[in-house]
């Protein structure tokens, strides 16, 4: 099984660069803990693929809108801008 996934470098509020990766999936109970299970999984098999992430975050659809689970930071911006495109995919 393959999963989208959006592998970005953007500023942070004091100017560093944050790389962050945002993951087309949810998991099957949709639990926070195990959204967080999953999450943890994604990203270390994207730090495997060779992606640096600092920070990362699940994006899903639930009752027709997109909701975001993971780094406070990343859900905030992702909240206000919106879903990335994808970029990458990686197999599970």
């Amino acid at each position: 099984m393959q999963i989208n996934l959006a592998h970005l470098r953007e500023r942070s509020t004091t100017g560093a660069p944050i790389d962050f990766a945002v993951f087309d999936a949810r998991s099957n109970s949709g639990t926070q803990s195990d959204n967080s299970r999953l999450l943890d999984q994604l990203t270390m098999k994207a730090r495997v693929a060779g992606l640096k992430v600092d920070q990362a975050a699940l994006a899903y659809s639930e009752h027709g809108r997109i909701k975001f689970f993971g780094s406070k930071n990343l859900v905030e911006h992702l909240s206000r801008s919106g879903l990335p495109g994808w970029t990458h995919q990686i197999d599970v």
